[in-house]
Order: C-alpha cells, then sequence, then structure tokens
C-alpha cells in the first residue's frame, strides 16, 4: 500500500510539472478597470470583461491614458498582441465568475499572470 501511495504521488508530481513546462510564466501586471475602459475609442460601450481588459491595456500603451494603478507590461503594446490577449482570455484564460462581476460592476484593481499560452486575472483590491 505504502508503494501505491508513492506511485500516485510521484505520477501527480510529473503530471503537474509536465503542465507547468506546457504553459510558461512570462510575468505579470496590476491595473484599475476603471469607467474608461468599459467603452471603446469609438465610445460605445463594451459588453464582455476581456473586452474591458483588452482597452484597459490599449488606454494604457496607445493613448497614454492609464489610471493611476496601472503598471506596464511589455506584451500588449501592439494591437495584435492586444486582440490575442482578448482572445486568450475568452478561450484559455482563468478567471472566477465573482472576478468578472467585480469588473463588470465596479472599478477593481486586477493582476494579470500572463503565460505563454494563456493568462490568468485575479482581483487584488478595489
Amino acid at each position: 500500500m505504502n508503494r501505491l501511495m508513492c506511485g500516485v504521488a510521484l505520477a501527480a508530481v510529473m503530471m503537474s510539472a509536465g503542465m507547468a513546462q506546457a504553459d510558461q510564466y512570462l510575468g505579470s501586471y496590476q491595473a484599475r478597470i476603471s469607467e474608461n475602459d468599459k467603452f471603446a475609442s469609438d465610445g460605445y460601450r463594451l459588453d464582455t470583461v476581456p473586452q474591458m481588459i483588452r482597452q484597459d491595456r490599449a488606454n494604457f500603451h496607445k493613448f497614454g491614458s492609464g489610471d493611476p494603478e496601472d503598471q506596464d507590461d511589455p506584451w500588449f503594446t501592439s494591437q495584435d498582441a492586444r486582440a490575442r490577449f482578448e482572445r486568450l482570455l475568452g478561450k484559455s484564460g482563468v478567471m472566477l465568475g465573482e472576478t468578472r462581476n467585480a469588473i463588470a460592476n465596479g472599478e477593481p484593481i486586477i493582476q494579470v499572470d500572463v503565460y505563454k499560452n494563456s493568462v490568468r486575472v485575479d482581483i487584488v483590491g478595489y
């Protein structure tokens, strides 16, 4: 029984190590998602939280109108990179329902953890 438990534990460690290598962590940044980030550049209200987070990066990088809490990032400086970011967040991103609600209905500070093939968004403040 003891050998079986050790084998199961070893398999679990190897699987988690393989998954970690499959999606390499690149870094993170923090930003406030304010009311300004909930509107597209041409003025219409955005429909989804991934669109709002993408607009936050456009406001910061393209328009120079970030919020005081917004941090720089090296990943989403171009329009193409922000479009990919929105797709990743919609498909393989990790974001709890409570995080989505806080962004849609408030002005939280988020942390975005950036991986090679995905992103994770968490609330870190209000």
